[in-house]
């Protein structure tokens, strides 16, 4: 561990809203208590106070502040932090490092960015550079362009053929975005998401409905050792955001080879991208031909992560932190696995995530599912056999039973 990093500054997530499952708050508090076993000094920046993160005794200090450029720059101007770790804090984390960093802040008060690189966010999340460093790892990925405008969307849907999907750039929980059938959708759902975007981009992709959607969540460290922590099967086929669909893990019904596949493109994405600590790489397979694609990557933990981690007892955002710090996988013990670089998933029971919405409350909420999270929560459940497991998870959900 290096002496100089004595204090660091976390970004807490903000706001609990629809389209989150308060996995930051989970990974925030996780990230807290590894540091400071560390000995490292914690300045948490938050501003909800009702989440355990910023509980009395989780950081050294707590700021409950507004998450915004000028207030970061006042506390880091008072605090002095020596590194700043922003990738445990969800999108809104992510999203003031950079503009931390572009602001020149950063610079000004010497304060390093650890678990991620910043030019690693912007391959990681910006439309355009995810683009070009998938062409150049020569992994495939929808076919697809960028818009800045209204009308720049209209034009690309033309030439693709619709329906088409729109991924706003920097957002989370698919926020902004959805899929579109027509003009005047694409007009609507565009706007909003040129508005939620950082940076103004949306990308319109090729539609590849039906497809089956599959996840790892990866672990890597400063040297490039690489972990799967967790292999995630979508039971929903896509066009349903992740949030909703409902998932097993392990992978129930796609082959030990085309397993192996995955994990082969997701160490070259994490490892091209250079995080340190957990990633979530999404895909898609075609069923009918076998082509695989990649959909994104989160460069930081996710709700996908808080599952992982629940489903195999692995704590991702804890061990991020400590990799963030500059220790190694080789240098974690792991129980029956001796060290962390040799664990791999092996777990003889199957969990299922069921999410949990509550239409109902909203009067003029649509009850549909599409590309942008509806869910306001998730229940986890465990069995033997996946009908257990389904059976289970459905009886957590609370409903009324007649």
């Amino acid at each position: 561990m290096e002496k100089q990093r004595k204090k660091v500054l976390i970004i807490g997530s903000g706001p609990i809203i629809i389209g989150q499952a308060c996995e930051f708050d989970y990974s925030g508090t996780q990230a807290c208590k590894a540091l400071r076993k560390l000995g490292y000094e914690i300045v948490l920046v938050n501003s909800n106070p009702a989440t355990i993160m910023t509980d009395p005794g989780i950081a050294d200090i707590t700021y409950i502040e507004p998450l915004n450029a000028n207030r970061l720059e006042e506390i880091i101007a008072k605090e002095r932090p020596d590194c700043l770790l922003p990738n445990l804090g969800g999108q809104s984390g992510l999203n003031l490092c950079s503009e931390l960093d572009k602001l020149g802040i950063l610079k000004k008060y010497n304060v390093e960015v650890i678990g991620v690189q910043v030019d690693a966010i912007e391959r990681g999340e910006d439309r355009i550079e995810f683009k070009k460093t998938m062409d150049s790892l020569g992994i495939q990925m929808a076919r697809s362009e960028v818009a800045y405008t209204v009308d720049e969307a209209l034009a690309i849907a033309d030439k693709l053929g619709y329906p088409v999907v729109l991924r706003p750039a920097y957002t989370m929980g698919g926020t902004g975005g959805g899929l579109v059938y027509n003009t005047e959708e694409l007009k609507s759902v565009c706007a909003r998401g040129l508005q939620a975007s950082l940076v103004g981009q949306v990308l319109v992709e090729e539609s590849i409905l039906g497809w089956e959607e599959l996840e790892l969540e990866v672990v890597r460290d400063r040297k490039g050792n690489m972990i799967t922590v967790c292999f995630i099967e979508n039971i929903d086929p896509l066009g349903v955001h992740t949030g909703d669909s409902f998932c097993s893990a392990p992978m129930l019904t796609i082959s030990e080879d085309v397993q192996k596949e995955l994990q082969r493109q997701a160490y070259k994405i994490v490892d091209a991208i250079q995080v340190i600590g957990g990633t979530n790489v999404q895909f898609a397979r075609n069923t009918e031909d076998g082509r695989i694609i990649v959909i994104e990557i989160n460069p930081r933990t996710s709700r996908s992560s808080a599952l992982a981690s629940k489903a195999t007892g692995f704590p991702i955002a804890l061990v991020s932190a400590m990799l963030a710090t500059g220790l190694t996988l080789e240098d974690i013990p792991c129980g029956k696995y001796g060290t962390l670089d040799k664990y791999y998933p092996d777990g003889d029971y199957i969990v299922i995530k069921f999410a949990r919405w509550a239409f109902e409350k909203f009067k003029k909420a649509e009850d549909k599912l599409g590309t942008q999270m509806r869910a306001v929560g998730e229940v986890m459940s465990i069995g033997k056999t996946y009908k257990e497991a389904f059976q289970k998870a459905i009886r957590s959900l609370e409903k009324v039973r007649n």
